[in-house]
């Protein structure tokens, strides 16, 4: 890729420039030796103060390493919102998560003085990684902690809207279970988001609009307009007949996603929102297997969807499920941009939904007040502001961790009459020792109060009837489970919750092709296999669910080879 040198800087650069401190390690120095490896597959060139290395938008760019002088990395270059989030010196790599995940850039990358920089392709890069599982490990744990920054930082995207607008909220959700970084600027609270309107002349009741690298505006975009947009996989002519079909990209389906590409199969997962299902809206899994500090649910998912494709897997997100059909041997999946995918096995790892709260005004209040998942969008919405979480079970706990640092008060309301009933000890210890967070056991939320957003709720105590009313400018809701399941339309059989029966829980009279009846994990349909959440007597649990998945691939191949 060449670069595009500008005439001089336009930044104010100081005598002396200073790196950006790395005390998290999202900024680390590659050695002598692994900068002599890169140079064997690079391209080394000089470069000048003010030269472009890679433009904010630009997509397949190279990846770089200082190798003299000095790079920054710059939001809104050229703009009245210019700033800069880092500065690199000899050493140290260029880029974040969108230059492996195929997404434009979030930022220009900007030589601030004479030096000299190292340009590998992103093909041989990921050959590196591939090859280098140290240096690859390196490469995307800073990567993936650079993404985090961004988020925290408010670049990337820009999101103007009223925080009353289902559609505003909708876009931010989708922004953030994709960890897409974002900055909204709320109509009902901040200056700028006026002047943002009058530059790109859009009136206030056009809103919401996304403004894209700085200069494309999405009027009101649907979330498969969005993630065309930023670069997210979409379903292809390519993608129409495969292997393996994964519905469902949580822990279940990226699981088996990596294990079938492993063996060569060819397969594609799909999602309707995002990777990481559930698992991903986790600020932190403690109880993992070799994750003894824990891992966001976030990392897990990105992890395991660059796992899957250094494999060959191909994913489509946003992509709805909403039917299947036998059709001449293959399993037809019709989705909702009335595209369809054909494989001769599948994998329905479609999770499950929490359930609504049975009061009266949710449906007002749900557009903008009340929230199923606990992410770092989420925790800015109420940042400040007290919020009440109701449920007894691990993602409630989790959640009352994360957003304790963030909230000022925080009500956990259980129906329960203990925590240990259904969360995990480790979880309990952290959230009674939380100076900001009231545990109500024996209650249940009955009213919700307030005028344009919740501003209040009412609880009983159900053993005396009790009746408080408590602050509360956001709920959160975690009370149980319901099967994502609607679209199977009949075709495999269900237990009396909607879970999909599989194995020897499947109907009897169903069979195999050879006559035994369905595999473990098999529904009563040959090659269609239900793994995680979704599967009637699950563990309910992310080890569980990735064990499944992989398992499934086992047995689909067992169904498919030659006798």
């Amino acid at each position: 890729m060449s670069t595009k040198p500008t005439s001089k800087p336009s930044l104010a650069v100081p005598g002396e420039i200073t790196e950006t401190p790395d005390p998290q390690g999202a900024y680390p120095r590659l050695s002598d030796a692994q900068i002599a490896a890169l140079t064997v597959q690079g391209d080394r060139r000089g470069s000048q103060p003010g030269e472009i290395l890679f433009g904010e938008g630009e997509r397949d760019c190279d990846f770089y390493v200082v190798l003299a002088g000095h790079v920054a990395s710059v939001e809104g270059h050229g703009t009245h919102e210019e700033r800069i989030i880092s500065v690199h010196g000899r050493g140290r790599f260029l880029g974040e998560l969108s230059l492996l995940a195929g997404q434009g850039s979030f930022y220009t990358a900007m030589a601030l003085d004479a030096g000299e920089v190292l340009a590998v392709s992103i093909a041989r890069l990921r050959e590196l990684i591939a090859r280098d599982p140290a240096f690859g490990d390196l490469v995307l744990r800073a990567y993936l902690l650079r993404r985090s920054i961004l988020i925290r930082l408010g670049a990337g995207l820009r999101v103007v809207g009223s925080r009353y607008s289902p559609d505003t909220r909708r876009v931010r959700d989708f922004a953030a279970r994709n960890q897409i970084p974002v900055r909204w600027l709320d109509l009902e609270t901040d200056p700028a988001a006026e002047a943002v309107l009058a530059q790109f002349r859009v009136a206030p009741d056009d809103t919401p609009v996304v403004i894209v690298y700085g200069r494309r505006l999405l009027r009101n975009p649907g979330n498969a307009e969005l993630a065309a947009a930023i670069g997210l996989p979409a379903p292809s002519a390519q993608q129409a007949g495969c292997d393996v079909l994964v519905v469902g990209a949580g822990p279940a389906g990226l699981s088996a996603a990596v294990y079938a590409a492993s063996e060569g199969m060819q397969v594609t997962a799909l999602d309707g929102v995002a990777t990481g299902g559930q698992a991903g809206t986790s600020s932190r899994i403690e109880n993992y297997l070799g994750f003894p500090s824990g891992i966001s649910g976030a990392e897990l998912a990105d992890r395991a969807v660059l796992q899957a494709e250094k494999f060959g897997a191909r994913f489509a997100v946003p992509a709805e499920a909403t039917a299947i059909a036998q059709d001449s041997g293959y399993y037809r999946v019709h989705l909702a941009d009335g595209t369809s995918l054909t494989s001769t096995s599948v994998v329905i790892a479609t999770g499950v939904r929490y359930r609504r709260l049975d009061v009266p005004r949710l449906d007002y209040f749900e557009k903008v007040s009340v929230y199923y998942a606990a992410s770092q969008a989420e925790a800015l919405m109420c940042r400040g502001d007290p919020v009440a979480i109701i449920g007894g079970g691990n993602s409630a706990g989790q959640a009352a961790i994360f957003l304790s640092a963030h909230a000022t008060g925080i009500t956990l309301i259980v129906r329960e009459h203990d925590l240990s009933e259904h969360m995990s000890r480790y979880l309990i210890d952290q959230v009674t020792r939380l100076p900001n967070v009231q545990v109500m056991v024996d209650s249940e939320v009955r009213e919700l109060h307030g005028d344009q957003a919740l501003e209040a709720i009412t609880v009983v105590g159900t053993p005396t009837g009790t009746r408080r009313v408590l602050p509360a400018r956001a709920l959160f809701v975690f009370i149980g489970a319901v099967p994502c399941t609607d679209w199977l339309g009949g075709l495999v059989d269900l237990d009396d919750h909607g879970f999909i029966r599989t194995g020897a829980g499947a109907l009897a009279a169903a069979g195999g092709q050879d006559g035994t009846g369905p595999l473990p994990l098999e529904t009563n349909r040959p090659g269609v296999f239900a793994v995680g959440d979704v599967r009637s007597a699950s563990a309910k649990r992310v080890a569980a669910a990735v064990g499944e998945g992989a398992m499934a691939i086992r047995l689909a191949f067992e169904r498919t080879r030659p006798t």
